[in-house]
């Protein structure tokens, strides 16, 4: 096969490729996609579960606990030895496990996001994953497409690509099929789109020359493509919590190993007990559970049609304080339905709903045929052929390929019986001028029964109005006047004021001799008509809309359609309000006429913008970043990537939205619809919540933990005071002033430390939780009612944990010891898991959230409590642990410690939310 594919025909490349110009059949892409492979560049294999798994073991304090392994032996104690190596094993599942989650749900992720492409396979057009695409295949390439892979140009119309991210060229290039000579440079291969670039304007067919690593873009790259990984700044944050509470239990750590030295202690004891204690009371776990957290959470996510595209958006999220949402299709259903057509200076009525092409056209509720309207036949000829959509029957069900707006035009022809593929092979289009937001019209130049060039154009009334001098009326075409313009103007007012979104038709016979078809045909035009259509509002907006406003989100609307439109939209999602209309909506217009100092002023004033460009939506951002506000803004085309990129949340359409929206966009929405925003912000919150529990949870016990032990070897000769006779060649284990043994300590930290904990990080969220306004992204973690549970409840729980301890007197004989240790531990565990379930929720008791809504959790706890038995009753495994069997006042004890710290959080968050309420 020929590699200088831009020196060849059209009609050569696809016979050298063996393709056809109706696509590949099915089969035969099959068998090329295993003779070439996927589409993709090559990419750095993710971590394998056995690379995940012994990372764990590069943890800094799995490294200290292997070399607290070697020092047991080097003591000759080999069952601690064997019993350390056992719980670093546990904490490594468990961190393992957290891991392949998070990597799992990331994967599962990408496979959402990846991008697809429009081909025509077996002669249909059908989306597939850009992966997929084989050399010899037929792509179709719309305004705001990415390009999927090298390929040989066969159609070009008015075709511009942006080719910055190949070549560093920084204007579009204009394309077209003509052939090449073979010693034309990249640069200038204007017969050829490339991998990675950019369709900006017009449309193209193109068939497929290379895919993969044999790509343009392939070629140079030659190199791993990976995404870097960003780190949010709650996971920055998290780590320098971790890094100072080490620091904190590391000091307090060689103070009581020092004193334990100092009183003539073995050093090599002393500081495999300070590993110990240090191990224990550091949360090493923090963030990796709060990158499992984000990661799970955008899983979860996915679960509501929301695909959060970069970790970071997700703790945003939670943030969010404005939406400025699209109307059509993500406020509306996007299913358009013509209901009125104005022409001939009569208004029609069309009935039928959605896009089943059937319907009847009705003047003064009565029957008329289309056909016999000459008007009205031509304007719905104009609504067919000046369009790109297609509608098709799948099973049962007609549907729309295309812009839902286009479909419903199409449809609405096919009610007349003009069948838009009909109408294509009589009048053939031969030219188009691409619609644009900017210019709100596009036009298409049809040669009508093989010579005459007619040009149809569609767009804003007053856009096409303005470019009309003549009206056909009664079958003749004349002079269009003032008066008829300013009347056509208020009826197309009144049709927008009925929700209508009304699109203005004209037409122009051009002569033979046009070859160039640009902007300067959409002139002197013939008015023909106007055709309202209607986009019934989504139902669970409304709701959602009242959500926003309970959580002190303020939701705007921002759209291309007439302000009459937006306005009676808005009023029936209650986002207006029947009164009070005045100043709470702006046109493009009128944000012109102002500075965006006079914006910022009113901006949160303003519910609606109508008829604006991507422009503006950059500017409404502004305003409402300038008054400190977090801003998620909607938008699906090509030029609205800039706002996209500048809000704090971009979210793109996932139906309607191009590859560029999508690749700015922190999150796509699978079914563009605004209800999806509001749940994937409610899981921001959630998640946020979480992790703040999992942090409040791990710290309050992990201080508590080092306060017992601190307390214990300073206090307790104070305590003992004569009774205490401390033998300085005492093993540590058997020395009362370590509260408890290293292992012991490090089996806390495993059963509670990881079950419940990680339980907690898919927690539901309070009740409240879309009652309380948007949290300040530069809000601290540690917030007034964290500071109180870092200091109270630890000081509580110490408290009745060093009564139980001395209450045994542990440094009468080794036997009162044991049962102390006993006690100290099963008390600690219980009150550590207690403190798990009072965690769900830090303002509201356990009670009014459900007790028992976070099954995880209670399976957690059980889990742990079980293995707490299994070590307190097995013989063989008691010595190990250094525990005895606990007589009925031990349970006592633990049972009335935990009941005490329970019921005191419970009691407190019931006051608290009692007086907030």
């Amino acid at each position: 096969m020929s590699k200088s594919w831009h020196t060849t025909e059209t009609e050569e490349t696809i016979k050298q490729l063996n393709a056809k110009e109706t696509g590949l059949s099915q089969e035969e892409a099959q068998k090329r996609l295993q003779q070439y492979g996927s589409n993709e560049l090559r990419k750095e294999k993710g971590n394998s579960p056995v690379r995940l798994f012994l990372e764990q073991f590069a943890d800094i304090l799995i490294i200290i606990l292997l070399v607290a392994t070697g020092l047991s032996i080097y003591l000759g104690e080999f069952v601690d030895a064997i019993v350390i190596i056992a719980i670093v094993m546990a904490c490594a599942i468990l961190g393992f496990v957290e891991e392949f989650r998070s990597e799992k749900a990331l994967e599962a992720l990408k496979k959402m996001t990846a991008p697809t492409a429009l081909v025509l396979r077996d002669g249909k057009e059908v989306k597939i994953w850009t992966s997929e695409i084989v050399p010899g295949d037929i792509i179709l390439l719309y305004t705001g497409d990415k390009v999927p892979a090298d390929a040989r140009l066969t159609e070009a119309v008015n075709l511009k690509v942006d080719e910055a991210s190949l070549t560093g060229e920084s204007s579009p290039v204009n394309k077209d099929t003509k052939p090449l000579p073979e010693s034309t440079q990249l640069n200038d291969m204007r017969n050829m789109a490339f991998t990675g670039t950019v369709v900006v304007y017009g449309r193209g067919k193109a068939v497929v020359t290379s895919t993969g690593m044999n790509t343009q873009f392939g070629k140079i790259a030659k190199m791993v493509q990976v995404t870097a990984e960003e780190e949010t700044p709650l996971e920055k944050r998290m780590a320098s919590v971790g890094k100072w509470v080490g620091i904190l239990s590391i000091a307090v750590c060689l103070t009581v190993a020092g004193i334990g030295v100092l009183e003539g202690r073995n050093i090599l004891d002393m500081i495999l007990w300070g590993i110990s204690l240090a191990v224990a009371a550091v949360p090493e776990a923090l963030p990796a559970i709060v990158t499992g957290a984000l990661a799970v959470g955008m899983y979860r996510m996915a679960k509501v049609n929301t695909i959060v595209r970069r970790l970071p958006a997700v703790e945003t999220l939670g943030c969010t304080s404005v939406i400025c949402s699209d109307k059509t299709g993500t406020m509306t259903k996007g299913e358009m339905t013509v209901q009125r057509v104005y022409t001939n200076d009569k208004p029609i009525k069309v009935s039928g709903v959605g896009y089943q092409p059937e319907g009847e056209f009705l003047f003064e509720d009565k029957k008329i045929d289309p056909v016999q309207e000459k008007e009205l036949t031509t304007l719905l000829k104009a609504a067919a052929l000046c369009n790109d959509a297609k509608v098709e029957k799948e099973g049962d069900r007609w549907v729309v390929k295309g812009d839902p707006t286009e479909g419903a035009l199409v449809v609405a022809a096919a009610k007349a019986g003009l069948w838009k593929g009909e109408l294509e092979k009589e009048a053939p289009r031969i030219g188009e001028v691409p619609f644009s937001s900017e210019r709100k019209c596009m036009t298409t130049v049809h040669m009508i029964s093989g010579r005459n060039k007619t040009a149809f154009t569609k767009g804003a009334p007053e856009i096409v109005l303005a470019k009309c001098t003549k009206i056909s009326i009664d079958g003749k075409t004349r002079k269009l006047n003032e008066e008829e313009r300013t009347e056509i103007l208020k009826i197309s007012e009144a049709m927008a004021i009925q929700a209508l979104r009304n699109l203005g038709f004209a037409f122009r016979e051009l002569p033979d001799s046009t070859e160039t078809f640009d902007e300067k045909i959409e002139n002197d035009l013939v008015f023909v008509g106007i055709v309202g259509m209607i986009d019934p509002p989504r139902e669970e907006v409304k709701e959602a809309i009242y959500l926003c406003k309970k959580a002190g989100i303020d939701v705007v609307m921002v759209t291309g359609d007439h302000r009459l439109t937006a306005v009676a939209v808005a009023k029936e999602l209650s986002l207006l309000n029947e009164n009070g209309i005045e100043g709470k909506a702006l046109t493009g217009e009128e944000l012109d006429k102002i500075t965006d100092e006079q914006l910022s002023s009113i901006v949160q004033n303003v519910v609606i913008y109508a008829r604006v460009s991507p422009e503006h939506k950059m500017r409404i951002v502004k305003a409402w970043k300038s008054k400190g506000h977090v801003v998620a803004m909607t938008g699906d085309g090509v030029n609205d990537a800039p706002a996209l990129k500048m809000s704090d949340i971009g979210v793109s359409m996932g139906i309607t939205g191009t590859d560029v929206t999508k690749e700015a966009a922190d999150m796509v929405l699978t079914d563009d619809n605004f209800a999806s925003i509001v749940k994937a912000i409610k899981e921001g919150r959630e998640i946020y919540g979480n992790i703040k529990k999992y942090l409040t949870y791990l710290l309050r016990c992990n201080i508590m933990e080092i306060l017992v032990m601190f307390i214990v070897m300073v206090g307790l000769p104070y305590i003992a005071g004569a009774a205490y006779n401390p033998d300085p060649s005492q093993n540590p284990k058997s020395s009362p002033l370590v509260a408890l043994t290293a292992i012991q300590l490090l089996w806390v930290n495993l059963t509670t430390d990881g079950l419940p904990a990680i339980a907690l990080g898919v927690d539901p969220g309070d009740p409240n939780l879309m009652e309380k306004k948007p949290r300040d992204p530069k809000e601290s973690v540690f917030t007034r009612d964290v500071k109180i549970y870092l200091t109270l409840v630890p000081i509580m729980m110490t408290s009745l944990l060093l009564f139980g301890y001395f209450y045994y007197r542990p440094w009468e004989s080794l036997a009162q010891l044991t049962e102390a240790r006993t006690q100290l531990l099963t008390a600690m565990i219980l009150m550590e898991l207690a403190n798990a379930v009072s965690a769900r929720s830090l303002k509201y008791s356990v009670f009014q959230v459900g007790l028992f809504k976070n099954k995880f959790l209670w399976l957690a706890i059980l889990s742990s409590f079980g293995l707490q038995l299994v070590v307190l009753y097995t013989p063989g495994i008691q010595n190990v642990f250094g525990v005895t069997s606990p007589e009925p006042l031990d349970w006592a004890f633990a049972i009335l410690f935990t009941a005490i710290v329970f019921g005191s959080l419970e009691l407190g968050k019931y006051i608290a939310s009692k007086r907030s309420a």
